[in-house]
């Protein structure tokens, strides 16, 4: 199986010991990425035999997509981060899914499983002094894809609250 996980930018930079590329981070989920996972090993395989990233692959027919859904939110260099990804990751997938179809993969489900706007048409937003429980996030999720999603939270040092971090279907 794959696991499909989508970051919340804002905690990304928020929670890092270095400021990310913008400085203020885009207000969407964005992809993480798509990881091939098994239910033995439910850590994703790693050393994986696939081919290198391709750069000609993304360029130019997915570029621009990907740069809305899956850009790098820390460095800003989205073209290197999609190569981690793939090298990282998708190298294991390569016997079901193509480099070029990974990325489109990645990119038709970050719209048709799009958190930021469930979570919006819920009214689920950022707010300085409003919080949500667990159920409160993956009901609607949960309700609109007909998938429950993993939650992961990081801490944030400064207040010392638990931030929505990553989506993960």
């Amino acid at each position: 199986y794959f696991q499909f996980v989508q970051q919340w930018p804002p905690t990304n930079c928020r929670v890092r010991k270095r400021p990310c590329s913008k400085p203020r981070p885009l207000q969407n989920f964005t992809i993480h990425g798509l990881w091939p996972s098994n239910y033995s090993n439910p850590t994703m395989p790693s050393k994986c035999t696939g081919s290198q990233f391709k750069k000609e692959n993304v360029y130019p027919q997915l570029r621009s997509k990907l740069k809305i859904s899956w850009p790098d939110v820390e460095s800003g260099n989205d073209t290197r981060f999609w190569e981690s990804e793939w090298n990282k990751h998708g190298r294991c997938s390569e016997q079901t899914l193509s480099q070029v179809k990974y990325f489109q993969r990645s990119h038709a489900m970050w719209r048709s499983h799009n958190v930021t706007e469930i979570l919006r048409n819920a009214s689920i937003v950022p707010h300085p002094t409003q919080t949500w429980t667990y159920s409160d996030i993956v009901s609607p999720i949960k309700a609109a894809t007909k998938r429950t999603p993993l939650l992961r939270c990081k801490r944030d040092p400064t207040t010392n609250t638990e931030l929505l971090h990553e989506v993960v279907f």
